[in-house]
């Protein structure tokens, strides 16, 4: 097992502990939740085994379900981003990924913070409307989509940015 591997297990626990101890608990005006354990998702190698990264994305939701006891709905959520993020990839950074040569911790603030945006906001979308599961309850769904993807964006880009100054 080389150090990017061990890397990422320690990543994908540390983060589950911090969501399931932490920030499960956190839940401000009844909207506002950080999802942070998608920052493994977001940090997953460009040239990971596609197959082996959905099933990944997956457990790492199944486990914050459990945990959260939320019937899967982030297993589901986890699953759709890690299927979405070659397109959101493609989309914010070009030929770099075409190339793989994008790094997260490497790229201008703006590209990282777009890349950020596109993954939260199609993760909170897919993760409210399967936990709400009722179209009458649409602004309910905007709302808390609106909410928490703020907080999730700004604590995410925390993260990355001490992150990044620690690799540096």
């Amino acid at each position: 097992m080389n150090r990017d591997t061990l890397l990422h297990i320690i990543r994908f626990i540390v983060l589950i502990l911090l969501q399931v101890i932490v920030l499960n608990h956190v839940n401000f005006l009844g909207y506002l939740n950080p999802y942070i354990y998608i920052i493994f998702i977001l940090l997953a190698p460009i040239n990971i085994n596609r197959s082996l990264f959905l099933v990944i994305s997956f457990i790492l939701g199944l486990t914050i379900d459990m945990f959260s006891d939320s019937g899967g709905v982030h297993a589901a959520a986890s699953t759709v981003i890690a299927f979405f993020r070659p397109i959101a990839l493609r989309s914010v950074f070009g030929l770099s990924y075409e190339f793989q040569t994008v790094k997260l911790s490497n790229v201008r603030f703006g590209e990282q913070l777009l890349y950020v945006i596109l993954m939260v906001l199609t993760h909170h979308i897919m993760l409210f409307s399967l936990e709400i599961f009722n179209f009458s309850h649409i602004l309910l769904i905007a709302k808390k989509t609106l909410f928490s993807s703020l907080f999730t964006i700004v604590t995410t880009m925390l993260v990355l940015v001490l992150f990044r100054r620690n690799n540096s």
